[in-house]
Order: structure tokens, then C-alpha cells, then sequence
């Protein structure tokens, strides 16, 4: 006879990193299961949901109260999953409520989404309908629907009967009131995809060196060892065919029965992308990401759960798509950090991907043209497998010539140096006069960087953060760009009363300002987050470019990657200097190489040669030097010796600790008593920074120091960490922890 156990271990959604001990009852016990949500007694008098995470036959806690009952409507999480979420708990000093919170989208977890219905029509009895229609010549609307049902066995709904016989609804329910026709609501699923035609493709012959890594990746997943690495790296220069060598990768894995999730760095990129895998695989794929609404991000998560589809697409979150058998994990653009959450749990979506297919025994694709260091790094050291894609996947298709045009050069005889060169002036002219498309990339959005006043030294700064305010034309408004805060923007100066206020530094807005006069007629449309502020807007911009309605597309790296369009010959960078030398940030080369990289490979796709036009005046930093010359690895082999020689990653693992407050004080001292707590757990060789002001200090009003720590060995000092994090009681001071930290802003 099954014994079953006695003892149910829970999480709360209340953010105390600790599980509760109930008792099962013994009518529950061969039903409950781990993952599944339950209803407990908490405090006086109170219920709430919990999710089960383990079971066990004791409890060192006596009088134990008894599980209420099970959440009716609410799906039990795979085991796998819930393992995941312990794990990311632990790595990334997060509460494990907060982490298997994460694992369930909100329109699923709580409860309140309920199932979209619809109304079908019948008709009441086939004989009596019949007779009426005989009898009633002259009715002839009423007949017309009637004849319509008579023809639909299984019952239409309204929408079909009107449209197919051109009445009115007020005629079927008149017929409904007549008891001729009876009605049955039945449940239907909201459909992402609703009213969008997708032509089928097939699978491309592929290229020799396609052929090479679709060998490999079908040997790992087939045939891999015990213990053998379960990464690939797919390291394709940009227009190469990863996304074949991807569909291809999938087809097999979904012969054998098995599932796949795709990740892709940004909402912007999913409609593309799910575009072309539903041309290949049809209604076996589901998209999951923040833009749906709740009622479709329901329905497609269930679709993943019921095993109605088997493929799940999507940003960040898809990574949790409940599938029990996994195959293939598929990583796109994987060096980008899109991929790392910015709140609690502060996860990288590549890293947790890879311990969930070690978890689940599935292969991971990472895919990318500029890999990160540490990705690369894995592979030349054989943690992860390697395969090359070094041509476009049509040989006739070359690589964009790269021009660095040096802008001191273009300076004035005052030294002003213009926005933009002769040059890319020129080259987007002779676009337009071919019927050519543009793209041209400005890391930077709104109309101006900052406004200040020549006469005194005045410079608008946000009254919440220590940034300068940006200037957006469009409504008039200074706005931060850290806490969103607006004010109407001033016609003189607020401190001196001087009206030669001027706007320094350019922006997308004023790119496409200044554009919008020089080429006069020319059809111009602009993408960053103040102009895509949904997700159908991303669509709509991309599908009219596509179509050649525009152009000139102007954005900011929301442009830079995953996009292909054949008719794009020329990518112009406005100002390639932005992110070369930020403050705190030994990755900003990096970041500058990928992004010039990935926006250069955007021109010349198709049949015409592209050419890119890099502007900046620092022609000779290795970054832009490298990125003209599409060598990647000249680039890893000068930044990894560096990175070496510092300690960086991959050289050592990375912790910033955050504190922020209101005061600016309290916080300060708040922090070195936590130092205090946490110094035994430093392992020797850990390089600490003592907590300091961080990159930007002050944001909505709340001052912020950081505390940086680098080692090879930070298990027992994370853990420290998030012990002294949440043994304080409530505090004016926030601490957070931030595991393989991006940025250090």
C-alpha cells in the first residue's frame, strides 16, 4: 500500500525567504503534489495561498495546522521548475517566494483570469425549423439564419451567421426568443495571432558550415555523454543563417516528441521572430512575454502546460515555459544585456537558462555575432562546444564596407563639430535617390542632452536625481530619464532671467528634426522608447519599413540587432563615442564593440552591397577600430588579457551590494554595519570596495552607495549577505544584492 506523506513544506508570497510546515490531511494526501498552490491558515483568522515545495514525514515544529485545501483554477508548477527557483533563490540573494513568484506569470498566478467564453447558436429542432421556413416565406431574414444553421451541425457563433447571411443580431435574437433557436456558451482562447496570415516555409539546404553545426548540435542532443558539456556556442557573423541552423534544431528535437523555448532579448524582436517560426512550425508555437494582456499571456501559458504547443518564444520570462520534456533551450543575441532582470530576482536569462538544461538534461543554443567575453571565454576553454558561422549564408552576400569618419576633422573654424559628417549627409542622399533604405543609430533618445544658461552656468537638473534633465521638443518638457519625472521646459533662464538658454548634445528627436529638413519629402520614422511606447507600435513601424514605405529608420539600439531587411544598404552611427568610457563600467568597451557590430550588420542583406558609416572622435579606440574591421576576435583576444589581468570576469565572479535611503547619513551607516556582519564570509583573495557613492547617487529622491566585491569563491559570502539582508527588521534603508551585476549604475 503507497504511503503518503504527512507533512507539506510551503512558501508564502510574503517575502520572508522561509518556508512553513503544514499538516496534510489525509482526504488531500493522494492528490497534493510539490508545485501545486493550496490554501493555509496564516495568523488570525487569515487564508492564504502557498505553493508546495517539498514534503516531508516530520517537522520539528509541534502542532502543526492542517492545509485547508487545494487552489481550484491554479496549475501545479513542474518539480523542475520549482528546483530552478530554489536555485536562482540561493545564487542571486533573493527571497525563494520572490524567486518562484517569478516562475509564473501574474495573469496565471493569481487566479483572477478566467476563461474567455463565446456564444453558439443551434437550431432548436431540425423538423420544427424546417416547417417554419416552409411556412414563413416572407420572413425572409429569420429564414435566412435559420437556413444558415441548418447547414452548421456543430452550431456557429453570431459573428459567422451574420457575416454569412448580412442580417442583424437583433433578428437572432428575436429567433432565440422564439425558442427556434437555442444557445450554449462554450470557452475559446484569446488568440495573440488572431487575423494574421503566416506563409509556410521549409527548411533551406543548408551551407557547409550550417551543415557542420546542425552535426553537432544534433550529436549533443542525441548522443551526449554523462557529464559532457551541454552548451553550444553558435558564434555567426550577423546575416550567417543562425536562425535556420535554430528552426532546423528544433524540427529534430520535436521529432523524437520534445520541446523547445526561444529566447530573444526584447519584446521589439518577438514579432519577427515568432513570424518565422510559425511559417516553419505552425500552430505548435506559443509567444509569452509582457506584451500580451493578461488574458492572452493566460491562455498561451496554458497552451505550454495542457502540451497543445511545443515550441514557446518569447523575452526574458519564456525561459519558465512549464514543459516537463525539454529538449533545446535556444538563446538569440545572448551576449545582450536585455537578458538581465533588473529587480529582484536580479537574474541573467542565459545563465539560468543553462542551469535549467543541466537541470532537465535539455541542450542549449547560445546564438550571437559578438558574444560575450565570458560565453566566448567557455568556449575557447572547451566548457561549452563551438560552432562558426563565418559567411553570410549566401556567399554573394559580403560583409558592409566600414568607413570611421574622424568628426574632429569636420570641425569649423570656431571648433564646432557638426552632428553629422559630409559624408553620411551624402551616402543617405544617394540612398534615397536609388530607392535604398537608411538606418542610422543614436544611442541616445529625446531632443537635446541638457539645457543651461552661458550667462550664468545654470544647468536644468532633475530635483529627485543628480542627472541632468533631457529636453524633448515634441511636448516642450525637460524630462529625467532615471525616476520619469516632466516639467513644462522654460523660454529663459529660471535663475538669471537671460533668454539665450541653449540645448546641448543631440538626441533621436533632434536627429530627426534636422533630417526631417534636409531631406525634404523623404519618408522618415523614428524608434526608441518614447515613440514605441507598445508593442504594436514596434509592428507597425517595422512592417511599413519592411514594405518600403519608409526611408529612414532612426533609433536607438532598440534597432541595432535581429532585424532583417534586404533593402537596407546604408547604417549610419551618429556618435560611436556614447558608451566607450563609462564611468565604473569595465564592460563599456565591450558593450560599444557589440552594438557597432550588431548595427552595421544591419546593411546589406539583400543582393546590394551595404556600407556603414561609424562617426567619432575617437577613431583609434580598439572597439570601433575592431568593429570596422568585423574582427571579433581580434577584439576578445585584446579584452580578455585585460580582463585577466584585472580579475574580471570570467576571471572571478562579480557581487554589487546596493543601498539606497533618504538620508543620505543613515544610509552610509547602515551600510558599513552590514560590511560588518558579512566580514568573516569574505574568502581570501576577494578584492572588496568599501561602500562608496554610486556612478549615479541620487535617483527619485533616494541616495545610493554601492559595495563591490570580486572573487572566485563569493558562495559563502552571498549567502551572508542575503542572511543579514533579511534578519534586519523594517528599515528606512533598502540593501539589495545584485549577482553578476551588468551595470554599475
Amino acid at each position: 500500500m503507497k504511503s503518503f506523506p504527512k507533512i507539506a513544506r510551503v512558501l508564502l508570497d510574503l517575502s520572508l525567504d522561509k518556508s512553513f510546515d503544514y499538516a496534510v490531511p489525509p482526504e488531500l494526501a493522494s492528490s497534493l503534489r510539490v508545485g501545486m498552490c493550496v490554501i493555509v491558515p496564516f495568523g488570525k483568522g487569515k487564508e492564504r495561498p502557498a505553493y508546495i515545495v517539498a514534503f516531508a514525514e516530520s517537522s520539528p515544529y509541534p502542532n502543526l495546522k492542517y492545509i485547508l485545501s487545494a487552489c481550484s483554477g491554479h496549475p501545479a508548477l513542474p518539480d523542475a521548475l520549482i528546483r530552478l527557483g530554489e536555485w536562482m533563490a540561493d545564487y542571486y540573494c533573493c527571497a525563494r517566494e520572490t524567486a518562484v513568484r517569478n516562475l509564473l506569470p501574474g495573469a496565471v498566478r493569481n487566479g483572477k483570469v478566467k476563461q474567455k467564453t463565446k456564444t453558439w447558436y443551434f437550431p432548436a429542432d431540425r423538423d420544427s425549423v424546417t416547417d417554419y421556413i416552409i411556412q414563413n416565406p416572407r420572413a425572409k431574414s429569420k429564414c435566412a439564419l435559420l437556413k444558415a444553421l441548418l447547414l452548421h451541425t456543430g452550431g456557429a457563433d453570431s459573428e459567422q451567421l451574420l457575416r454569412e447571411t448580412g442580417v442583424s443580431a437583433g433578428i437572432l435574437r428575436r429567433l432565440v426568443a422564439d425558442k427556434l433557436v437555442f444557445t450554449e456558451q462554450r470557452g475559446v482562447e484569446r488568440d495573440p495571432f488572431a487575423g494574421v496570415e503566416i506563409l509556410r516555409t521549409e527548411a533551406k539546404e543548408p551551407t557547409e558550415e550550417q551543415a557542420a553545426a546542425l552535426k553537432l548540435i544534433s550529436d549533443k542532443l542525441h548522443h551526449r555523454k554523462d557529464g559532457e558539456n551541454h552548451v553550444v556556442l553558435l558564434h555567426g557573423v550577423t546575416g550567417s543563417g543562425k536562425t535556420e541552423v535554430y528552426l532546423q534544431s528544433i524540427a529534430e528535437a520535436l521529432e523524437k516528441g520534445r520541446e523547445a523555448i526561444v529566447l530573444v532579448p526584447e519584446i521589439s524582436l518577438t514579432p519577427q521572430t515568432v513570424e518565422r517560426f510559425r511559417a516553419r512550425f505552425g500552430d505548435r508555437v506559443s509567444v509569452l512575454h509582457s506584451g500580451l494582456s493578461d488574458g492572452e499571456r493566460h491562455d498561451e501559458w496554458m497552451k505550454v502546460y495542457s502540451g497543445r504547443v511545443k515550441i514557446a518564444v518569447g523575452a526574458r520570462s519564456a525561459l519558465f515555459a512549464p514543459f516537463r520534456n525539454l529538449a533545446l533551450i535556444i538563446v538569440d543575441e545572448e551576449h545582450d544585456s536585455s537578458y538581465k532582470q533588473s529587480e529582484a530576482p536580479r537574474y541573467n536569462a542565459r545563465d539560468v537558462a543553462v542551469f535549467r538544461g543541466k537541470l532537465e538534461n535539455a541542450l542549449v543554443i547560445l546564438g550571437s555575432a559578438t558574444p560575450s567575453v565570458e560565453s566566448f571565454h567557455n568556449a575557447k576553454t572547451g566548457k561549452y562546444a563551438l560552432a562558426k558561422l563565418t559567411q553570410r549564408h549566401d556567399p554573394s552576400i559580403l560583409m558592409p564596407d566600414v568607413t570611421v569618419v574622424d568628426m574632429r576633422l569636420e570641425a569649423d573654424d570656431t571648433g564646432r563639430i557638426p552632428f553629422f559628417s559630409k559624408a553620411l549627409v551624402q551616402s543617405v542622399r544617394e540612398r534615397i535617390r536609388k530607392g535604398e533604405q537608411s538606418i542610422l543609430f543614436l544611442n541616445r533618445r529625446g531632443f537635446a542632452r541638457q539645457l543651461s544658461c552661458p550667462a550664468c552656468g545654470y544647468i536644468a537638473m532633475c530635483p529627485e536625481c543628480s542627472v541632468a534633465l533631457t529636453y524633448h521638443r515634441r511636448n516642450q518638457t525637460l524630462s529625467c530619464h532615471f525616476c520619469a519625472a516632466t516639467m513644462p521646459a522654460p523660454e529663459v533662464c529660471p535663475v538669471c532671467g537671460s533668454p539665450e538658454i541653449r540645448y546641448q548634445g543631440t538626441g533621436t528627436e533632434r536627429v530627426e528634426a534636422v533630417f526631417t529638413e534636409v531631406f525634404k519629402g523623404a519618408r522618415i520614422a523614428r524608434m526608441d522608447s518614447d515613440t514605441m511606447t507598445r508593442p504594436s507600435l514596434y509592428e507597425k513601424v517595422l512592417s511599413s519599413f519592411r514594405k518600403g514605405e519608409i526611408d529612414i529608420l532612426i533609433g536607438t539600439q532598440m534597432i541595432a540587432k535581429g532585424l532583417d531587411f534586404p533593402n537596407v544598404t546604408f547604417v549610419g552611427v551618429i556618435n560611436a563615442d556614447l558608451g566607450l568610457y563609462i564611468p565604473g563600467d569595465f564592460r563599456s568597451q565591450e558593450h560599444s564593440f557589440q552594438l557597432l557590430t550588431q548595427v552595421a550588420g544591419r546593411a546589406g542583406r539583400g543582393g546590394i552591397h551595404g556600407e556603414v558609416l561609424i562617426q567619432t572622435c575617437a577613431p583609434f579606440n580598439p572597439s570601433i577600430q575592431y568593429a570596422a574591421a568585423h574582427d571579433y576576435e581580434g577584439f576578445f583576444e585584446e579584452e580578455i588579457a585585460l580582463r585577466r589581468e584585472l580579475g574580471y570576469p570570467p576571471f572571478g565572479h562579480l557581487m554589487l551590494v546596493h543601498f539606497k535611503g533618504k538620508d543620505a547619513e543613515k544610509v552610509l551607516l547602515e551600510a558599513h554595519a552590514l560590511m560588518d556582519r558579512i566580514r568573516g564570509a569574505i574568502a581570501p583573495g576577494t578584492k572588496v570596495a568599501e561602500p562608496a557613492p554610486a556612478t549615479v547617487e541620487r535617483i527619485a529622491g533616494k541616495y545610493r552607495f554601492t559595495a563591490l566585491f570580486m572573487g572566485d569563491k563569493l558562495a559563502g559570502l552571498r549567502r551572508a549577505v542575503k542572511q543579514a539582508i533579511y534578519a534586519r527588521k523594517r528599515a528606512e534603508v533598502e540593501i539589495h544584492a545584485d549577482m553578476d551585476a551588468i551595470s554599475f549604475l
